[in-house]
């Protein structure tokens, strides 16, 4: 009997480790909202003046009177059946999320190509300034403290001062709210670009920083010193070896930071901008305890960041046999 492909073996692993991962994160979030206090949803469905008989009927009515393991599997196949119900507002949550996504969408897709752009330069200059002078030195620390500053600034502080000043002391952008791009382009465009801003400083920061390090390692390695030997041009070694190989790691940190956003992580950026997005309607839920939007953003999220990973994963063990053996 022939053995399994390695490669085969390896997609296999990953998938399982894929689904694994998403029981565990919405096994955990249901759990979570079950234990904390004030979080029994029927005392919410019944009203501030229910009496025990009408908060009773609800907990019949909506099945929070079953075993917790009876309640998590309907809730899972609401989810998966597109019927799941918000507790507060008695809305679809899959639909809900639907009409916010094209807000994130455009805030995640923007935002991510400038944060990209943004990091490779500011790395690359970085690293260049640290194989350099004295004054180039000081001027690569400068990019250092520069980029720490935006990684350390909270996306509130960052995003309240630029619709301070850019808003409402010299009004050049509107003071937030979204627009969509087929009703208005050029609207929907200066709405965008603080949000895109804000957005961007918090991750371009990190992004030079992994950059500048792993092109001063790979700067190290003997191949690119055997290219320089062979008499190939400095620009050339830097864009073909150093720069071609130190991006893998941005890459797949791009692709997990796109899922996240994507998924509602920039929920601070989104309520600061009013953008009425998918991190703003997890912020809300989470503000009224409101379980079914909480899960179903949280799944989506980890659905995204989990697939990513696995793509990546196995894009990276297609192109370097050593991974496939992790």
């Amino acid at each position: 009997m022939r053995a399994a492909h390695p490669m085969l073996t390896f997609a296999v692993r990953r998938l399982v480790a894929m689904v694994l991962v998403l029981f565990a994160i919405s096994v955990l979030t249901f759990l979570i909202f079950q234990v904390i206090p004030d979080g029994d949803p029927a005392l919410r469905l019944a009203g501030k003046f229910a009496t025990p008989q009408e908060i009773k009927d609800v907990r019949i009515q909506w099945g929070f009177n079953q075993p917790i393991w009876v309640q998590y599997l309907r809730m899972m196949e609401q989810i998966f059946t597109g019927k799941v119900i918000s507790y507060t507002q008695q809305v679809n949550v899959v639909r809900q999320i639907g009409e916010d996504l094209p807000a994130t969408i455009s805030l995640t897709v923007g935002a991510s190509v400038l944060w990209l752009i943004a990091g490779v330069a500011l790395g690359v200059v970085g690293a260049l300034l640290a194989r350099r002078g004295r004054v180039a030195r000081a001027a690569d620390r400068l990019l250092g403290a520069v980029a720490m500053t935006g990684i350390s600034m909270p996306a509130f502080l960052l995003g309240d001062l630029l619709l301070f000043y850019l808003g409402f002391k010299l009004h050049v952008f509107p003071l937030g709210g979204y627009v969509p791009l087929t009703e208005d382009p050029v609207g929907w465009l200066t709405h965008m670009i603080l949000p895109w801003i804000s957005v961007t400083v918090l991750f371009a920061g990190f992004y030079s920083r992994v950059l500048r390090a792993s092109i001063l390692d790979t700067m190290g390695e003997s191949y690119v010193a055997t290219a320089r030997a062979k008499g190939i041009s400095p620009r050339r070694v830097m864009v073909s070896h150093v720069l071609r190989n130190s991006l893998l790691p941005i890459v797949s940190l791009w692709g997990l930071d796109f899922a996240a956003v994507l998924g509602g992580g920039a929920l601070l950026t989104e309520t600061v901008f009013n953008l009425k997005g998918v991190g703003q309607y997890a912020a809300e839920s989470t503000q009224r305890l409101d379980i079914p939007p909480i899960m179903v953003i949280t799944m989506l999220t980890a659905f995204l960041v989990v697939v990513l990973s696995t793509v990546t994963d196995l894009v990276q063990a297609a192109l370097d046999p050593r991974v496939r053996l992790r």
